[in-house]
């Protein structure tokens, strides 16, 4: 067991923090996601303070707090809060954050709480799981000692995630803690309380009042999460997947026809996104994952000679990659690189076969660009058979797809590939302004190279140009 009054005792803000407590006569503790962390042995960036006041109108209290806490050590940006009553400051890159003791009440309407000054009580019975309701005093009376209301270390041991109230009424006052729930135990490798799963799936609805925003930041903890498919399947087995993200759900189940049966495509995809997981924390890598065979489901046919069919799934599921970006609010600045995953995660097995030409492979290497290595690793993690020899080789055909890039790349210098005759120059030969024309010399040139007509060079490129010219005049 961590000795608590130890560890505290060897920061100097929670030393100050406990003489101004004494000075101010208000009762603070460490509480929530630090201690938690603290007892997991996990990185810890922030501390939460809570401060619960003597008097009952001392709304401000928290803020108070941080005030002078800032001052004593000496630290001068302070960011302040007053809608949500909360302060935080740096310091010693120790992101602190106060907040006064509070009760508060819901509508059903909304998340957003009616707030007032609340006791030590009030403020842990609002707390969203058992494991976050664990306080550390800093008083000088009990500096050190560890408070447990609702028995949360246990339940930190027993590896378990539940509500410190009614799970019906926790999750209604603020529907965002489902989405919370399954990030926490897709972070911590938890289980889930039965009342919890029962609550998630009857209000699941209710995260309909919630941001996209908000929601959309949980999901990607869970993606985050060092292995995403524990918190993707309690979204899927308890139908709050079918809310936040429909296409997703529709990835599930299995049908048979003629003795001809298709493996459940989202049970292979939380494969995917866990195999891409284990060796990358690229997070829109793992999205691209999650999303490469997003479009199966519209595209399923059944052929009775071949049995089930899913073709043009890629290029489907890549044209719905805007409208999905759009509605859950993702940066546009990552959808070519996530639409083209999704597009082209078919194309480096079609180069395994030894007819394949260098032009072809040419062609994907420009296509694909400097997300090469991410690409092969998605078709890597796309090989989920349970057959061990039919993996073996699957992995040593894109080994094999891999050593004739290399040596396409290595032979043409294609990283850097463009027209080696720039734009300016052809404009001066063809005595022509910028305009369509110049951008179709480029590309007949480009086309020429890729096809291995010429090499990637400017001698070359510029007598092509010459041979070419009478078409473009």
């Amino acid at each position: 067991m961590i000795d608590f009054k130890k560890y505290i005792s060897e920061k100097d803000y929670f030393i100050v923090a406990s003489e101004i407590a004494d000075e101010m006569k208000v009762n603070i503790f460490v509480v929530g996601g630090y201690v938690r962390d603290l007892i997991l042995d996990r990185k810890l960036y922030d501390v939460d303070i809570l401060v619960v006041p003597k008097e009952k109108n001392q709304i401000d209290i928290g803020l108070d707090f941080a005030n002078k806490l800032a001052k004593k050590l000496k630290v001068k940006d302070v960011s302040f809060f007053k809608t949500f009553g909360t302060a935080h400051f740096l310091y010693n890159n120790i992101d602190l954050e106060f907040v006064g003791a509070r009760k508060e009440s819901y509508s059903h309407e909304s998340r957003n709480p009616e707030v007032a000054v609340g006791t030590f009580d009030d403020d842990i019975n609002r707390r969203d799981f058992t494991i976050n309701t664990l306080a550390i005093s800093l008083n000088k009376e009990n500096f050190g000692k560890l408070v447990d209301k609702f028995d949360g270390l246990k339940d930190i041991e027993s590896k378990l995630i539940k509500t410190p109230l009614d799970a019906n009424i926790t999750f209604n006052d603020d529907p965002l803690r489902i989405m919370r729930a399954f990030r926490f135990a897709s972070q911590l490798n938890f289980i889930l309380d039965n009342s919890i799963m029962e609550a998630a799936s009857k209000l699941a609805n209710r995260l309909e009042i919630i941001s996209q925003e908000r929601i959309t930041d949980e999901f990607f903890k869970i993606l985050a999460s060092p292995k995403p498919s524990v918190g993707l399947k309690l979204l899927y087995d308890s139908q709050v997947m079918k809310v936040v993200f429909p296409e997703v759900a529709d990835l599930g189940g299995v049908e048979q026809r003629n003795d001809f049966h298709h493996k459940d495509v989202f049970l292979h995809t939380c494969q995917v996104v866990d195999n891409i997981a284990k060796v990358s924390d690229n997070v829109w890598l793992r999205f691209a994952g999650l999303m490469h065979d997003i479009a199966k489901p519209p595209t399923k046919k059944f052929d009775p000679k071949v049995g089930w069919t899913f073709h043009g799934h890629e290029e489907k599921g890549s044209r719905w990659m805007k409208y999905i970006f759009n509605r859950m609010k993702l940066p546009l600045s990552k959808l070519n690189y996530v639409r083209n995953l999704v597009r082209l995660h078919l194309r480096p097995i079609a180069l395994i076969s030894d007819t394949v030409t260098d032009s072809a492979i040419r062609r994907f290497i420009v296509t694909i660009g400097e997300d090469l290595e991410d690409m092969i690793t998605l078709c890597r993690a796309d090989i989920t058979s349970k057959n061990q020899s039919k993996v073996t080789r699957y992995l040593s055909n894109y080994d094999k797809v891999m050593e004739k890039v290399r040596d396409v790349k290595e032979r043409d210098k294609l990283r850097e590939f463009q027209s080696p005759v720039h734009g300016d120059e052809i404009m001066a030969i063809f005595n022509i302004p910028p305009s369509r024309k110049v951008g179709e010399i480029k590309t007949a040139i480009e086309e020429a190279i890729l096809d291995g007509e010429i090499g990637n060079n400017y001698e070359e490129a510029l007598k092509y140009l010459m041979k070419i010219k009478d078409k473009f005049e």
